[in-house]
């Protein structure tokens, strides 16, 4: 379904039904400071080409209050508002927005399963996930499908829409509470661990003098092969170890157990 976006005309009606919808579709909304001083700047900035952003949500309130928060923005129009994702697959390509959200718990194909689509057909648009759910498995599935964002429908509107000027200035956007769950879900996410398989024996032994102290002379001495032979090793084992540095080698050799 596309949604033409309001005329200069009813930009005055639009900001006072955006509070309104605003304090419906955002249960326990407090800011409403925040938001009157959002509505009334918007006011004062004209001119900038608006940057199409897609709604896909099945509540039909919130899907129409979304809507006209976002239209409401000089900086943002929507340009298409769908109940389903199986619809948003049909028609978004027609004038394609920047931005897409989406939400999960959608009838039919759900909103992970359509952010992995979307990615793949429309490359250029950045999907954002925009739910009531913040458990683990949804959040990594959602990342994992190519999300580019992950905002929590309890996100008051002023919050939204600067998430919204983040992602289309090519970051990402979170709410804190899943932002909390990413950190603790990449900090109990062990590292792969490096395995000495990626070097070559002549490395291995190569690394192991580095950590006896050798210099590529000594090195080299002790190998039986050139000093440019050397060089020529440890470049390989740089890139291999992912450092620059004899150092860095040599602690990372030693941090993972490469050396007996």
């Amino acid at each position: 379904m596309h949604r033409d976006h309001p005329g200069p005309a009813t930009a005055p009606r639009v900001f006072e039904t955006a509070l309104i919808v605003c304090q419906r579709v955002y249960a326990g909304f407090r800011n409403l400071p925040f938001v009157l001083h959002w509505a009334i700047s918007v006011t004062q900035q004209a001119g900038a080409a608006r940057i199409g952003v897609a709604i896909i949500e099945d509540q039909k309130e919130t899907r129409e209050g979304l809507s006209v928060l976002i239209n409401a923005s000089p900086r943002f129009e929507c340009r298409h508002a769908y109940a389903s994702m199986e619809a948003a697959l049909d028609g978004i390509g027609l004038h394609s927005p920047r931005i897409a959200l989406v939400d999960i718990g959608l009838p039919g194909l759900n909103g992970i399963e359509g952010v992995k689509i979307l990615r793949d057909r429309w490359p250029a648009i950045t999907p954002v996930i925009l739910t009531v759910y913040k458990d683990d498995s949804r959040i990594f599935q959602a990342i994992c499908a190519g999300a580019c964002g992950y905002l929590l429908k309890n996100t008051a509107p002023t919050r939204l829409m600067e998430a919204l000027a983040e992602i289309a200035a090519g970051g990402a956007a979170m709410s804190p509470e899943v932002a909390i769950r990413v950190v603790e879900l990449f900090r109990s996410t062990q590292a792969p661990r490096l395995e000495s398989g990626n070097l070559s024996p002549q490395e291995m032994r190569i690394l192991k003098l580095l950590t006896e102290g050798h210099q590529n002379k000594t090195a080299a001495a002790e190998l039986g092969i050139s000093i440019h032979t050397v060089g020529f090793h440890l470049r390989s084992i740089y890139e291999k170890l992912h450092v620059h540095s004899r150092s860095e080698a040599v602690a990372r050799a030693l941090r993972e157990g490469l050396i007996s």
